[in-house]
């Protein structure tokens, strides 16, 4: 494991911490309004507090969950369903092939931002695990399609054809033998799904698109947005959770860096 990988599990393993913990340690209720109006980072309120007093470091902490669990929900969801489709099509081929290609290309052409649009606004309490799910429905395809690329590339190797030729069952094959050898490329969408259901949902968030009843960080940079903050000169309002966006972005981006180079021998050769 080289030092980009490490480096972006530690900063990966700290959200997820603060996800767990931090309606816990959070020092204030991250709605509750003060008469410090927004006053800059001091000891008290270390990152500052918005227009009508609340507690921005706690708004931070407690959103962090929010984040946290769409990106997993979303990345488990829709690499599981990848993983079902693809590596099933491109391992079994014929009519299964094609009928299972056909639904992903289906799903490829549905977009994202509309459907959560529409969903959201027929359920005005739509809570994150629902938002997640939304978002995977449409986030599986893309990997669907390279496993099964990938898949129909492993199925005639001699190691496969040992397996079907001992009378190996079809789910054995493909458990054993084929997914074993997808580990790197499952990995790598796992990673890549999470980047993108994250974004998806600050974005929806900053929008004012999802409910503004649970805090993450896009509802911390929508109510700065709204409060006219930058014009206000109240940078500590956005910078933090901008901060925040772009650390889990990087670390995300390590990890992928780091599969990559595990996957292709072209990349470990370059960093030797």
């Amino acid at each position: 494991m080289n030092f980009k990988t490490k480096l972006g599990l530690g900063i990966l393993a700290f959200f997820t911490l603060i996800a767990v913990i931090g309606e816990w340690i959070a020092p204030y209720d991250p709605s509750a309004m003060s008469d410090d109006l927004l006053s800059p980072p001091s000891g008290s309120h270390w990152f500052g507090t918005t227009m009508t007093g609340q507690d921005i470091f706690s708004q931070v902490l407690v959103g962090t969950r929010g984040v946290m669990v769409v990106g997993l929900v979303c990345g488990v969801l829709a690499t599981f369903l990848s993983i079902l489709v693809g590596v099933t099509a491109g391992f079994l081929g014929g009519a299964a092939d094609e009928a299972l290609s056909m639904l992903s290309n289906v799903f490829l052409v549905i977009p994202a931002l509309p459907l959560i649009i529409i969903v959201a606004s027929m359920l005005p309490s739509a809570d994150t695990v629902l938002i997640a799910a939304v978002i995977s429905l449409t986030a599986w395809a893309w990997g669907a399609r390279i496993l099964r690329a990938q898949t129909m590339s492993l199925r005639r190797r001699d190691f496969v054809e040992a397996a079907r030729a001992s009378g190996e069952r079809t789910w054995r094959i493909i458990v054993f033998e084929v997914l074993p050898n997808l580990l790197a490329v499952i990995g790598s969408g796992f990673v890549g799904t999470v980047i993108f259901a994250v974004m998806l949902q600050i974005t929806l968030s900053f929008v004012g698109v999802i409910s503004l009843s649970t805090w993450n960080w896009g509802t911390i940079l929508f109510w700065a947005q709204s409060n006219q903050a930058l014009g206000l000169g109240a940078w500590w309002w956005f910078v933090p959770a901008g901060l925040c966006i772009a650390l889990l972005g990087t670390a995300l981006a390590l990890i992928n860096f780091g599969i990559d180079e595990y996957a292709n021998p072209r990349l470990r050769k370059v960093r030797a």
